[in-house]
C-alpha cells in the first residue's frame, strides 16, 4: 500500500516530526511505500480560496502525495488547544477527493500530558474530508516526548511507549487495507 505521512509541524526538532520518521519506519519493515511530507523542510504556500498557488511544486507534490496514498497520518503538535498552523494550512489547500474512503491515523504531541483536543479537530477534519478516521490515535506527551527527540535512536524508545504506538499503527495498517481491498473489489 501507499501511505503518506504529513508532519505538520514548523520546528526542525519537533517531536511529532520525529514520531511520524518512527511511524514510517515501522510501515516500511511492513513492506509498505510510504511518502513522508515534513511542512517544516517543505513548506506549502499560504491557502488563498483564490488558488493562485498553481505549479507550486512543493503543493503539487503534497496534493500527489495524498491523492495517491491507501492510508494516511496526520501528525501535529498541540498548540493551544489545537493543531498547528502549518498544518490547517496545508489541509486547507485539498479536499475530499484526497481523503474520499481512505484510512486516516490521527497523531499528536503535547508538552502536557495529552494532546486530546488537537486529535479531536483532527478528526473532525477528516470526517469533513470524507476520510475514514482510524478509531484508535497515537497522543505523547510529558516525558513520552523523551523517547522521540532526535539524539534517541528508534530502538531506545521507551518500551511501553513503543508497544502502544505499534499497536496504533498496525490497526490503522489493517484498516488502510480493508478499506483499500474494499474499493479494488
Amino acid at each position: 500500500m501507499n501511505i503518506t505521512i504529513i508532519a505538520g509541524s514548523n520546528h526542525s526538532a519537533a517531536t511529532s516530526t520525529r514520531l511520524s520518521e518512527y511511524i514510517k519506519h515501522l510501515a516500511v519493515q511492513e513492506g509498505h511505500n510510504v511518502t513522508l511530507i515534513d511542512l517544516y523542510r517543505t513548506p506549502l504556500p499560504f491557502y488563498s480560496p483564490e488558488d493562485t498557488h498553481g505549479g507550486h511544486q512543493a503543493l503539487e507534490g503534497f496534493k500527489h502525495a495524498l491523492l495517491e496514498a491507501d492510508g494516511i497520518v496526520l501528525a501535529t503538535p498541540e498548540y493551544h488547544s489545537g493543531i498547528s498552523g502549518v498544518l490547517k494550512n496545508a489541509l486547507d489547500h485539498v479536499g475530499q477527493d484526497h481523503f474520499n474512503n481512505k484510512a486516516v491515523l490521527s497523531v499528536s504531541s503535547a508538552g502536557g500530558a495529552v494532546a486530546v483536543s488537537s486529535l479531536t479537530q483532527l478528526q473532525t477534519i477528516v470526517r469533513n474530508l470524507h476520510g475514514i478516521n482510524c478509531p484508535e490515535w497515537i497522543s505523547i506527551g510529558g516525558d513520552q516526548r523523551k523517547s522521540f527527540r532526535v539524539d534517541v535512536a528508534f530502538a531506545d524508545i521507551h518500551p511501553d511507549v513503543d508497544l502502544r504506538v505499534r499497536r496504533v499503527v498496525r490497526s490503522f495498517l489493517g484498516l488502510a487495507q480493508q478499506l483499500t481491498a474494499s474499493v479494488t473489489k
